[in-house]
């Protein structure tokens, strides 16, 4: 029997637990069970009490008081300690049913999705051997970032670099698109649903100066404005425009998570990607609603 899931994850401020809480909400309303799995150890409020908690297991601030360790160090000692503990996870996950849609709500640093190898040991194990979850990774990036063109090519080079280092389905999201209503404009926002590499080339924000035009006295190459508006950076940012289009794994779904249709519209991509609906047995209908159809054919 397989089970069902979808890891929520994204940098920090992306609206994971919003988006975990919000899907849990329109998950109890049409009436699916849900299991919710936190595996942030510094989360503190929750709109939905977790089934399981990482902090039930270890705690980040205890961690960072009795390892003397920053907050980095310390989210990746607390990975490392689940899994030497990995039954503290699997043991509750085996009593769950084919009808749940497991919830894990991920932490925000990045380096967890892109160079540190714990996070592919634990997919592995949930999707492999007598756990058998049927997963997908639904990668949130904050929607603002679109307004910096270079900012929301690097969230999206993140996005790829998940996907490559995960080895499993994603449906990347991009969150919060409520925070740019009447900024951007409907034809340029498909550009960033299928991320275009010349959207670098119009960033109006990007304008170069031209060479022939003196500057006035010395300006430090060091300072950040001058890194970030020198030819450098703007080879370095078409460059990695120009591989994510190469590679053209990424696109991005539009959440707003007040929009009950945006919710529903996000998870039937990942009921698709885990196959969710293929294994459901067919239901038979209830009694009262057998009769009353019964009634209308008298």
């Amino acid at each position: 029997m397989s089970k069902f899931g979808t890891l929520v994850m994204g940098p920090a401020g992306a609206g994971k637990s919003t988006f975990c809480a919000s899907l849990i909400q329109h998950l109890q309303t049409n009436k699916r069970p849900c299991f919710y799995v936190n595996l942030d150890p510094a989360a503190e409020d929750f709109a939905f009490e977790p089934d399981l908690d990482i902090k039930d297991l270890i705690s980040l601030e205890d961690v960072m008081e009795e390892m003397s360790l920053g907050p980095n160090g310390g989210l990746i000692y607390c990975f490392e300690f689940l899994m030497e503990n990995l039954d503290f996870l699997t043991d509750p996950l085996e009593e769950v049913t084919d009808e749940y849609l497991i919830v894990f709500d991920m932490p925000g640093q990045i380096e967890l999705y892109t160079h540190v190898p714990i996070l592919p040991g634990l997919v592995r194990t949930l999707m492999r051997g007598s756990l058998n979850i049927n997963m997908c990774a639904a990668y949130l990036l904050e929607a603002t970032f679109i307004i910096d063109r270079p900012k929301f090519f690097s969230g999206t080079l993140s996005a790829m670099s998940a996907m490559m280092m995960l080895e499993m389905p994603h449906v990347n999201i991009l969150s919060k698109m409520d925070l740019i209503k009447g900024q951007v404009a409907k034809r340029d926002l498909k550009r960033f649903v299928d991320p275009d590499p010349n959207l670098l080339e119009d960033d109006p924000a990007r304008k170069t100066q031209p060479e022939n035009e003196e500057r006035k006295g010395y300006q430090d190459p060091g300072l950040t404005k001058e890194v970030m508006s020198g030819s450098s950076f703007d080879r370095l940012n078409r460059a990695v425009a120009q591989l994510i289009d190469d590679f053209s794994m990424v696109s991005f779904l539009k959440l707003d998570v007040q929009d009950e249709d945006s919710i529903g519209l996000v998870l039937s991509y990942i009921d698709d990607a885990i196959q969710y609906h293929e294994a459901q047995e067919p239901k038979e209908p209830k009694d009262e609603y057998l009769e009353a159809s019964m009634e209308a054919y008298d």
